[in-house]
């Protein structure tokens, strides 16, 4: 029998048009979690308070524990090395997964 291969996103969302607010999470279905953002779907989250509902940066990983460790790393930076990430390979700070849905 295979093994379904699963796959972890580490990401940084910001809520669009201000980009006041950088918000770093994990989850292995990232298009799921954009919409759970884009709704609102939890009234009473951060995400929510602060309309987090753009994903301007992610990576994926095959194992969960990697993709934690990243996730805490990010979490542990200033928001400038966040900013610097995004702008590497992303400087027009566009939707991700928009961009990917076309």
């Amino acid at each position: 029998m295979l093994k379904e291969e699963k796959y972890y996103f580490v990401y940084i969302a910001t809520n669009h048009p201000r980009y006041t607010v950088l918000y770093t999470g994990i989850t292995n279905n990232i298009f799921e979690r954009q919409k759970q953002h884009e709704y609102k779907i939890n009234k009473n989250s951060f995400t929510a308070r602060y309309n987090i509902n753009r994903v301007v940066h992610y990576e994926t990983y095959n194992e969960s524990i990697v993709a934690i460790g990243r996730e805490k790393q990010i979490k542990s930076w200033s928001r400038q090395r966040k900013e610097r990430l995004i702008d590497k390979y992303n400087p027009e700070w566009k939707d991700m997964i928009e961009e990917s849905l076309k």
